[in-house]
């Protein structure tokens, strides 16, 4: 993926993203380096973009950058009286309404939020810095492969800020409330071997086998049935917010589904 999404005719390419179609295989590429891949307004507007151009044929999504760093987080040059060009600095957003703060922050959010979606299993592959809205976006998608060199910190409260790009709920879920809360109120590197040890990764690789362990673990979710494996990741996804008895129920109402459909017959 590192070489071959290159090859192929970009659907999107822009403000720092490339969005690449291969069948059922899509890759997001965060392509400015250069920059340690900071992340603004406009990119995430790409992002956004880019989830709402998947085409249907799309069962992986996964997510890279070029460079040594995934991405430094947001770039530095938000905080400035200036800001982007074209874009409100975020002074002069903080001037605004509620209503409008609000809406801002949605929309930014949106960039973090299409990863979840139940008809794809995202995955991102992380190396070097993923810091602030960059450990944000990798915690978007459903699975994450590291390279052993991956750093990432959650800045934002160090900042006087809070993380506020979608990325509280996943770091609770994958390791409890109490290192979800030191790792964000210090603002430490979290390493490849605590991240794999705490369940925020699934596996930590030295960094030039990142691809080929993608490759290879994206091969084994497309050898399952896309409606199974749609139907699982709802059924997980939901299991947080039920109880025993009703994740019983989902289970026994999603099999259901299943072998009806296996068996061709109709509901």
């Amino acid at each position: 993926m590192a070489s071959s999404d290159k090859d192929l005719v970009p659907v999107l390419d822009k403000d720092g993203v490339r969005l690449t179609v291969d069948d059922a295989i899509a890759t997001v590429t965060l392509t400015n380096p250069a920059k340690r891949n900071a992340q603004s307004p406009a990119l995430w507007r790409a992002l956004t973009e880019a989830g709402r151009q998947l085409p249907g044929s799309v069962r992986v999504v996964v997510l890279r950058a070029e460079g040594k760093s995934f991405s430094a987080g947001l770039d530095r040059q938000a905080f400035t009286p200036e800001g982007f060009d074209g874009e409100p600095s975020f002074i002069d957003l903080a001037r605004g309404s509620d209503a409008e703060l609000d809406a801002t922050i949605a929309e930014y959010q949106e960039a973090f939020t299409w990863w979840r979606r139940s008809d794809i299993v995202s995955v991102a592959a992380v190396q070097g810095h993923a810091i602030g809205a960059g450990f944000q976006l990798a915690l978007a998608c459903d699975l994450r492969v590291v390279a052993d060199d991956v750093q990432f910190a959650m800045r934002e409260t160090s900042l006087g800020l809070v993380p506020d790009l979608t990325g509280t709920h996943p770091l609770v879920g994958l390791v409890g409330y109490a290192r979800a809360l030191e790792i964000c109120v210090t603002g430490r590197f979290v390493t490849a071997e605590e991240a794999v040890n705490t369940g925020l990764a699934n596996v930590a690789v030295p960094v030039g086998q990142l691809d080929d362990t993608v490759r290879d673990l994206v091969s084994a979710v497309l050898a399952a049935p896309r409606d199974a494996v749609v139907e699982t990741k709802a059924l997980l996804r939901g299991a947080q917010d039920r109880t025993y008895e009703d994740q019983r129920g989902a289970e026994r109402q999603a099999q259901a589904r299943r072998l009806r459909d296996l068996a061709g017959v109709g509901d």
